[in-house]
């Protein structure tokens, strides 16, 4: 095999390809050896038809695909192991120039990594957020806390209402006929949870205990069960039990039983201090991508539009088996969110293409400002994750795996990269 390498273009490479008589025949050779057993014909034992004899009946070119295949494949892979400076985003289009028995001439069209010409790491218009802490945040969290700790206390002597704790059966249908999933018994209800079709919890509200009714509902044109999307459909319920929601005050009893203070304000400067830290660490982290966004920004690169697809395709992939591993599936989501496959991946574009820019620039900027990750930066997060997990570093080196090495790496690299930026920016 030889080839010659065109000039690149429009962030394309062309590069010729030449298979000579013998290279050829060995490849066909190889073609026949793989398929032969593929064949039947009278008077041969299946796998043991001489190739010449299926040449003649299938026509003399019933193996050039196959063997053209792994010819193609082949010389585009021996190509980026002797080039190293050829970095394909994909693999390439092939245009046949010559295929016979004296051999093979084809033309690979191949997309490179688009060249970045980075902006200037100065004058970076990003501003920092000063956060605070209102009363109202922390009076949230503790009614969270106050939340986990209801109890639900039995009521017979008053209907149902929102906030409650019912026990119920109902049969469900359509038209008079009952449908798949729509029958429950003795089943657990907390009215106001928003868990049932719109406007079935508000018609339980007023029932009496072992009080039957039948209510309406209509389910929404989106419901992923198709036969039932936009019908109308009948509930016969029996109301079976009522359990009343009841929170503690609010108070330091309150306090000294939910956490390892002894007065409700020792638990809301701590909780309003918790709030804080992790509002400063929310607002530093946006501030540093946008610092990240900001130069970015600047930076001119064209992305191929093959890397976008290529990109959208492998986290479809990821998200089928994300999705399959929770009892979904990739179409069941589409519907749940009101897209078809093409809205989707069109959705997905700008993102995408924002992603790859921003992987491209940061990898060019740490190559063209020499940023290295030494050994020793390495094993000091290792120690500071191992303390946070409460283990000894050789333990956590001994199960960690060289997808979470390359992670720490990474986040070393993005430290690096941040920290440059703001200092050739002024921010401290």
């Amino acid at each position: 095999m030889t080839y010659k390498i065109g000039e690149k273009k429009d962030g394309k490479l062309i590069v010729e390809f030449e298979i000579n008589a013998d290279e050829w025949e060995a490849e066909v050779e190889k073609a026949y050896q793989k398929n032969k057993g593929k064949y039947k014909l009278d008077g041969f034992r299946q796998g043991k038809i001489p190739r010449k004899v299926i040449e003649k009946t299938y026509g003399e070119f019933v193996f050039y695909e196959d063997a053209l295949n792994t010819v193609c494949d082949n010389s585009f892979f021996d190509l980026l192991e002797k080039e190293k400076d050829i970095q394909a985003v994909a693999y390439p289009e092939i245009s046949v120039k010559k295929l016979d028995k004296t051999g093979v001439e084809f033309v690979a069209t191949i997309t490179v990594m688009p060249d970045v010409v980075l902006g200037k790491m100065e004058g970076l218009d990003v501003k920092q957020v000063e956060v605070t802490v209102e009363d109202s945040e922390v009076d949230a969290k503790l009614y969270d806390l106050q939340e986990k700790q209801a109890r639900f206390v039995e009521v017979k002597d008053r209907p149902a209402k929102m906030g409650d704790l019912t026990n119920i059966d109902f049969v469900g249908s359509v038209n008079g006929v009952a449908f798949e999933g729509g029958t429950a018994k003795d089943y657990e209800l907390e009215l106001g949870s928003h868990s049932f079709i719109n406007g079935f919890e508000e018609q339980v509200c007023g029932m009496e205990i072992d009080e039957q009714r039948d209510i309406t509902v209509t389910f929404p044109e989106g419901y992923p069960q198709k036969d039932l999307a936009g019908k109308p459909a009948n509930f016969a319920i029996k109301l079976l039990a009522i359990r009343e929601k009841q929170v503690p005050a609010i108070d330091d009893k309150f306090a000294a039983e939910v956490s390892e203070f002894n007065t409700l304000e020792e638990l809301k400067n701590s909780t309003k201090e918790k709030i804080l830290a992790d509002k400063q660490a929310n607002a530093k982290k946006d501030f540093e991508n946008n610092l990240i966004d900001a130069f970015v920004e600047k930076a001119e690169v064209e992305i191929p539009e093959v890397m976008v697809k290529s990109q959208i395709e492998r986290a479809i992939s990821e998200m089928e088996q994300s999705l399959m591993s929770q009892g979904l599936t990739y179409e069941i989501y589409l519907s749940y969110i009101g897209m078809t496959d093409a809205e989707f991946r069109d959705s997905r574009k700008d993102e995408t293409r924002k992603q790859i820019k921003t992987s491209l620039v940061l990898s060019e900027f740490i190559k063209e400002q020499g940023l290295k990750v030494e050994e020793s930066e390495v094993e000091a997060k290792i120690e500071e994750l191992a303390t946070q997990m409460k283990k000894k570093p050789e333990e956590l080196k001994k199960t960690m795996k060289s997808s979470q090495r390359d992670v720490i790496e990474n986040n070393i690299l993005s430290e690096k990269v941040i920290n440059l930026l703001k200092e050739k920016n002024n921010i401290k």
